[in-house]
């Protein structure tokens, strides 16, 4: 479906989010993707990206870190008026109600987590949700400011951020997520089913870290990012 740009929002310095008009008859899931294409150099581009919007929201948004290569450059060129094509919804990892969940996220990752995050909160269903959330810098920590919303609004909702490389500035949790992060920070992990998607490192490495603590394989709940085995979530670049 063709579509056109609505709004820009700049995130963080190499993070930013392009909005599209919803078109008619567009559904999809919390959690979903497609794959979006944008014109560049009288070149098309197509790359498959995360929703990082909400269905309960009547626009459509994609949030991407730029990367300097040529989709990343036709993406941060994206200016209201533009148009686009969008093909989908795709994608399994979509939000299970009636759960309590754990989400787990490192960096860009976090896009089809807000997406769940925020269709829970506008829906105020009852699941639990508990969201890990590791950045590299403090002042790369997209979304902060609606997940603190959220916070206030949801009482179901709860994010845990943690830095691994943290300004002086910085006074909250340094590091990755990692075995000793989730047993202290989730003490009910075994009653909750845990969402991550991502590259194919840290999908694999988290897949690692659930199993050891003896989650069963219906209690996780992930997809690759980039089509890594057909599954495709979002663009690791």
């Amino acid at each position: 479906m063709e579509t056109e740009v609505t709004g820009v929002i700049q995130r963080t310095k190499d993070v930013k989010s392009v909005r599209f008009r919803r078109p008619k008859g567009f559904n999809y899931l919390p959690g979903q993707w497609a794959f979006l294409t944008v014109d560049s150099d009288e070149e098309q581009k197509t790359k498959p990206l995360s929703f990082s919007s909400s269905p309960t929201e009547d626009y459509l948004e994609f949030t991407k870190r730029l990367t300097g290569r040529e989709f990343s450059n036709a993406f941060a060129t994206l200016e209201m008026g533009d148009t686009a094509t969008i093909r989908g919804p795709y994608g399994k990892l979509t939000l299970q109600e009636n759960h309590k969940i754990c989400m787990l996220s490192g960096g860009i990752g976090i896009t089809p987590l807000r997406s769940m995050i925020r269709y829970s909160t506008d829906k105020e269903l009852k699941n639990s949700i508990i969201l890990l959330y590791s950045n590299r810098f403090d002042d790369a920590i997209v979304f902060m400011d609606d997940f603190d919303e959220m916070q206030v609004r949801n009482p179901n909702f709860k994010v845990i951020t943690m830095i691994t490389r943290p300004s002086p500035a910085w006074k909250g949790l340094t590091g990755r997520i990692n075995r000793e992060m989730i047993e202290k920070k989730v003490p009910d992990y075994a009653e909750r089913v845990f969402y991550f998607c991502g590259p194919k490192l840290m999908v694999d490495a988290m897949v690692v870290i659930l199993s050891e603590i003896g989650l069963p394989e219906t209690q996780i709940e992930y997809e690759y990012f980039s089509g890594y085995l057909g599954a495709q979530g979002g663009e690791s670049e």
